[in-house]
């Protein structure tokens, strides 16, 4: 009983560190380290209440950053398309943020339309393998050539997700994005549009 509870205080610590400090320490480091020059279009799919659509938009001085979403009125955390831009004008970022109401596995976006791509744990709540490769599938259409694709989600679906590619890298992120333990990891795929 005693370990079972160790184990339980410990797997919920290790959540709340991940959904308050963790995930978002990785991402502002993932971001650094895209190399991103200031000027670019960004999309993030499935941007929730907007944590990476805005520390991309930090970056992105003369840039832009889209943040696409599915609403719904019974979104258990209250989100709604206002909720990403009132934190993205708290967070002095509004002028280079845009909300829009999109499905991921059907882009409402040219193709070669952005520098970069993004999801943090979003293509995996779409319900079929197929239309999670539809939706990774988009998200390389409407990168331009040399552009990247950076999806961070459970390990199973990134690397279903290279497979799907044929291409990209895969990268454990570590204790900061775990949910509850290593069991709940999440992989980092990033991937380059070829030219």
């Amino acid at each position: 009983m005693a370990t079972a509870g160790t184990v339980l205080l410990g797997s919920t610590g290790i959540y709340l560190h991940t959904t308050l400090h963790g995930k978002l320490r990785i991402w502002r480091r993932e971001l650094d380290q895209a190399g991103l020059k200031g000027d670019e279009r960004l999309l993030d799919l499935g941007r929730g209440r907007g944590a990476v659509l805005i520390e991309a938009a930090r970056r992105l001085p003369t840039g832009h950053a889209v943040g696409v979403d599915l609403w719904s009125g019974k979104d258990q955390s209250g989100n709604r398309p206002e909720v990403p831009l009132a934190n993205a004008t708290a967070a002095g970022v509004a002028d280079r943020v845009e909300v829009q109401t999109a499905d991921m596995t059907a882009l409402p976006f040219a193709d070669d339309s952005f520098d970069v791509v993004t999801s943090a744990l979003a293509i995996h709540n779409i319900p079929s393998p197929e239309a999670r490769y539809r939706a990774v599938d988009e998200a390389m259409r409407v990168l331009r050539p040399g552009g990247q694709l950076i999806v961070a989600d459970f390990w199973p679906m990134a690397r279903k997700y290279a497979a799907h590619l044929g291409q990209g890298t895969l990268r454990g992120l570590g204790l900061g994005y775990w949910y509850g333990g290593p069991w709940l990891g999440v992989t980092l795929l990033h991937a380059v549009k070829g030219r």
